[in-house]
């Protein structure tokens, strides 16, 4: 007689939320050497894959569309004249029990999440003078592109016992350390010499 192995617990989704500028993409790159077993997602953007930032998949608008059509995304968005999605297959280690990491916007809903659960925000702000320099430093837009940004910025505030608040104001490595702090919560992998 044999016996199956017992399903493990499904892993946790982490959803990284905040503002353009605030510094997701960086907090992201810094945690990934310290919890390798980690699965970070890759988006599918309508951006160029050489406009800087994140490693995503680029496609042109109507390949999104098509994308979309066929039911290819998990998740999908619009920001600033921008199309963002997520794969499926970007989250299928939650069923395997792993935890997945995901960047995705302040805009949606917890309806459009509750497929997802469990799930924990990580509500990720800085100053708006910080945001300001950092949009600027990036040279992606124009002044009135930053501008409609920091205004938007102050939209989609989340709230709820699932959101945590990381600080990316001052440091890179003390707001690393707060969201190692969360994801790792047994302890903080230690920093590589």
């Amino acid at each position: 007689m044999s016996l199956a192995a017992a399903p493990s617990a499904r892993g946790t989704l982490f959803l990284v939320v905040g503002p353009s500028g605030v510094g997701k993409d960086s907090l992201i790159d810094s945690i990934r050497p310290r919890l390798p077993d980690l699965h970070v997602t890759r988006r599918t953007i309508t951006r160029a894959a050489d406009a800087g930032g994140e490693v995503h998949e680029s496609v042109d608008a109507d390949a999104f569309a098509r994308l979309l059509a066929s039911g290819a995304f998990a998740l999908h968005w619009k920001a600033n004249r921008t199309a963002y999605g997520i794969r499926h297959e970007e989250l299928a280690g939650l069923a395997e029990g792993r935890d997945v990491l995901a960047s995705v916007s302040r805009s949606l809903t917890p309806e459009d999440l509750a497929a997802l659960k469990p799930y924990k925000l990580l509500y990720v702000t800085a100053p708006r003078e910080v945001l300001a320099g950092r949009l600027a430093a990036r040279g992606r837009e124009s002044e009135a592109q930053i501008a409609e940004r920091l205004d938007r910025a102050q939209l989609y505030p989340p709230t709820g016992s699932d959101v945590i608040v990381i600080d990316n104001g001052g440091t890179l490595q003390a707001a690393s350390d707060r969201m190692l702090r969360v994801l790792s919560p047994r302890g903080v992998p230690e920093r590589e010499a």
